[in-house]
C-alpha cells in the first residue's frame, strides 16, 4: 500500500508541475533542447535533496533519537537494516557488513551475560573491564565503527561542498 501513495503522490506533484509551469515540463516547442536540459537539472537537484536530506537525518538527527531511546541491541539491529539502505558505496560495500557482522556477535555475548537491553549507555564497559572476549570485542568493534563513521562523515562533507558548488551556480 506504501507504493501506491508514494505514486500518487508523484503523479499529483507532476499534473500539479504541468499546470503551473508546463514549458518547463512539456516542452518549449523551440527544438532548442531546452527542456531536456532542464528536466536533467530538476533531476539532479532532486536527487541531491534526497541524498542531502537522507544523510542529514541519518547522521545527526534519526541515529542520536533512536541511540537515546531504543534499548541498544533494538538500536542496533536497526541501524544494521537502515544504514546498509544509506549508505555511500564503500560504507555499504565495506564497512557495512563488517560493522554488522561484528555487531551480532557482541549481541550475542552480551545476552549471554544479561547485558545490552537497556536504553542509551550500557553497563558494556563496566562488564568488559572483567571479561576480556567482550573487551577484545567492543575494540575490534570500535574499530571498525569509527572507519564507518569516518566515511559517512567525509560523504557528509562532501554532500556539503556540493552544495556550496550548487549555490554558485544559481541565479536568483
Amino acid at each position: 500500500m506504501a507504493w501506491a501513495t508514494r505514486f500518487l503522490s508523484a503523479v499529483c506533484f507532476f499534473a500539479a508541475g504541468v499546470l503551473f509551469a508546463p514549458d518547463v515540463l512539456v516542452g518549449d516547442r523551440s527544438g532548442s533542447g531546452a527542456t531536456a536540459v532542464t528536466a536533467a537539472k530538476v533531476s539532479h537537484l532532486l536527487c541531491f535533496a534526497t541524498c542531502w536530506g537522507a544523510a542529514l537525518w541519518a547522521t545527526f538527527i534519526g541515529g542520536i533519537i533512536m541511540f537515546k531511546n531504543l534499548p541498544r541491541h533494538q538500536f542496533g539491529n536497526l541501524q544494521g537494516k537502515m544504514f546498509p539502505a544509506y549508505f555511500n558505496l564503500s560504507n555499504l560495500l565495506v564497512f557495512t557488513p563488517m560493522t554488522i557482522e561484528m555487531m551480532k556477535k557482541r549481541h550475542k555475548i552480551e545476552r549471554e551475560l544479561s547485558i545490552g537491553d537497556e536504553v542509551g549507555w550500557s553497563k558494556n564497559v563496566k562488564t568488559a573491564k572483567s571479561n576480556p572476549t567482550l573487551a577484545a570485542m567492543n575494540k575490534k568493534f570500535g574499530m571498525i565503527h569509527g572507519l564507518s563513521s569516518l566515511a559517512n562523515i567525509l560523504s557528509f562533507g562532501s554532500l556539503a561542498m556540493h552544495s556550496w558548488y550548487l549555490a554558485s551556480k544559481l541565479e536568483l
